[in-house]
């Protein structure tokens, strides 16, 4: 497999190894696309490549991280070590510096000015109930007034003028700090977003965490990450980006921003939020625009699940060396599957609490043996069927502290955890092993 080190080359490997839709179709950027990629996803068809835009020349791409075979292939690893290699990835002391360069692809084109435009780029209205088109799959590029630290996040943004932006600011993190850091809390803030990337940067950017997140894609490359400083900002980008736009948050001047999609399932809804105004819009020689179907897979892998596994992972295995976890995309972040050899009666509990002690998202739990497949939905559905005694098998933890978006929670994020024994209880009655049939070639039966 060829090497990955921005987007072009993540193309050719998702189409090498089967997992790229090349779509020519004449398509819209108005729920078209995203309508699409949601469907691909349904189906495991692959990442989406639109090469027939009916608004711009531009193609756009989609879905690159939102299953488990093309985030192995991001990570260029066995799917079965996807855990591993983030688990080693997010140990800062496994993180590889930056390497600054004066050269970078988004250099070959640049609009400053009145040039400045918003509108060359094929910004998408996704969701039915979206309030505009939004930057979904752009990665925001800041830096530590204090410490000097760059930071990678993802903000929700919003077209608001050709060279106007909504840009969605949670308080909380860590731009928001950044803002309120300075002496002048109000003044302008600079902000760099950097579209169209290498994957191993996409996944970073959704880990929340202390360190430069460019490391953590650094360690996940084995290598250091080219960047290159900003054309009107103080900020080192990712030298391989496809697009980059740059600009000043403006914390006094707001505006209504959004509903837009969100990850679990609903629209989040209007925010007051900060503007950006655009100070330089540059891009490759016939550029490819990213996005990121809100509310959907792409969207719950890199924000919700492989941040978070290798740190559920690693609370569950002080009790149990041997079980494994996972947090299925179709949970919206807020579920996790735990698969044992169920030795004790009472361990399924115990794993089900390390479970939601580890992430504060955390508040439905599942635990299946062996003969369960952990990744089909419709698996732990049976077990959950078959194996659970409503009564016996289910416990509540109420007044749980969860995430502020959870739609079961209060506005403080409070709610009820719930975790499911879908073990086989033999002790209970005995039935021996599940009625299994092996998967079968019928290439060799249908022939003809």
């Amino acid at each position: 497999m060829a090497a990955i080190n921005d987007l072009r080359s993540f193309i050719n490997v998702l189409e090498e190894n089967g997992q790229l839709a090349n779509i020519s179709t004449e398509v819209s950027i108005n729920h078209e696309i995203a309508d699409i990629t949601a469907s691909l996803a349904r189906s495991d068809g692959g990442a989406a490549f639109f090469t027939n835009v009916k608004e711009t020349e531009m193609p756009i791409f989609a879905g690159g991280v939102s299953s488990h075979k093309r985030t192995a292939l991001a990570l260029e690893c066995d799917p079965k070590s996807i855990i591993d290699v983030m688990g080693e990835a997010l140990e800062s002391s496994n993180g590889i510096s930056t390497e600054l360069t004066t050269e970078a692809d988004w250099h070959e084109n640049c609009l400053t000015g009145d040039d400045i435009d918003l509108g060359v780029l094929p910004i998408p209205k996704h969701s039915r109930g979206d309030g505009g088109s939004f930057i979904t799959g752009a990665v925001s590029v800041t830096k530590d007034p204090v410490s000097g630290r760059g930071n990678l996040s993802y903000n929700r943004m919003l077209v608001l003028e050709k060279n106007i932006l909504g840009f969605n600011v949670n308080e909380w993190r860590d731009v928001g700090t950044f803002i309120k850091s300075r002496p002048d809390p109000e003044a302008p803030f600079p902000v760099a977003l950097a579209m169209g990337l290498d994957p191993a940067i996409m996944i970073a950017a959704g880990v929340r965490t202390s360190v430069d997140e460019l490391l953590i894609a650094g360690a996940i490359r084995n290598e250091g990450i080219k960047v290159c400083k900003g054309k009107t900002v103080d900020i080192d980008i990712p030298a391989h980006s496809e697009i980059v736009i740059e600009g000043h948050i403006r914390p006094a001047q707001r505006a209504p921003e959004g509903p837009l999609a969100e990850f679990h399932g609903y629209h989040g809804e209007m925010w007051d939020s900060p503007t950006l105004e655009v100070s330089a819009i540059s891009f490759r020689n016939e550029p490819i625009y990213q996005t990121i179907i809100p509310g959907w897979y792409e969207h719950i892998y890199i924000g919700n699940i492989l941040p978070r596994e290798p740190l559920l992972r690693k609370h569950i295995r002080h009790i149990d060396p041997n079980a494994d976890v996972i947090i299925p995309p179709y949970g919206n972040g807020f579920m996790a599957v735990i698969q044992i050899d169920r030795d004790n009666p009472g361990t399924p509990k115990n794993l089900a609490m390390a479970a939601m002690s580890a992430h504060i998202n955390i508040r439905n739990v599942v635990v299946v043996d062996r003969d369960v497949n952990m990744h089909e939905s419709s698996e732990v559905l049976w077990a959950i069927t078959n194996r659970v005694h409503w009564e016996r098998d289910v416990f509540q933890v109420g007044e749980a502290q969860g995430h502020e978006m959870d739609p079961t929670a209060d506005k403080r994020g409070i709610s009820t955890k719930v975790g499911i024994d879908a073990t086989y209880k033999r002790e209970r009655r005995e039935y021996g092993e599940r009625v299994a049939y092996p998967s079968i070639d019928l290439s060799n039966f249908l022939k003809g």
